[in-house]
């Protein structure tokens, strides 16, 4: 079976178990500038991926496992070995993983030379440890994990996103309610 037919198995399961993670993230508090409580695209894509770099799949992710999968992908994306990823080797990052999608050069490229370094891609802080791991142990857990993929459809105060009305009746009367699909 592939990895893409895995996913899509798999995916509702995932999200079934982020739903009912019952983890605090009463730690991911104002994020934005200016106080916001909102989790950037960026932040986002990092929560929800980061159970996928569990490499030893012992339920925990580390900074080291981290760095483990960036330097694979950089390794694999400097197609010139000469320790740069242009934006053409780019797109060899974003066809393993799509989060390099949101998380892109500009990202990435803290020097604003047009093209990513080894240093600025692997020893970049990853959003996903600054959010979540409030104890500085360079350790996320599997609670942590799902708790956060499920905070990703809250903003980070822990409101719940508007919703549509339950039914026809609650449209009607101009009510919303849960499982209502948008207007």
């Amino acid at each position: 079976m592939t990895i893409s037919a895995r996913a899509v198995l798999f995916a509702p399961a995932l999200m079934l178990m982020a739903a009912c993670s019952t983890s605090p993230l009463s730690s991911i508090g104002s994020l934005g500038s200016l106080g916001s409580n909102k989790v950037s695209d960026t932040d986002r894509v990092y929560l929800i991926a980061a159970g996928s770099w569990d490499r030893n799949r012992d339920n925990v992710v580390t900074c080291d496992e981290w760095k483990a999968y960036a330097a694979e992908l950089f390794n694999g994306a400097d197609a010139n070995r000469d320790d740069f990823v242009d934006a053409d080797e780019w797109k060899s990052i974003v066809a393993i993983d799509r989060m390099f999608v949101t998380a892109d050069t500009a990202y990435f490229d803290g020097n604003r030379d047009g093209k990513v370094g080894r240093g600025e891609f692997i020893d970049k802080p990853n959003p996903a440890f600054a959010l979540m791991d409030t104890g500085k142990t360079c350790a996320l857990s599997g609670a942590q994990i799902a708790g956060a993929r499920s905070k990703t459809e809250y903003d980070v105060s822990g409101k719940k996103k508007e919703e549509g009305p339950t039914d026809l009746d609650d449209a009607k009367k101009g009510r919303g309610g849960a499982g209502g699909g948008g207007y």
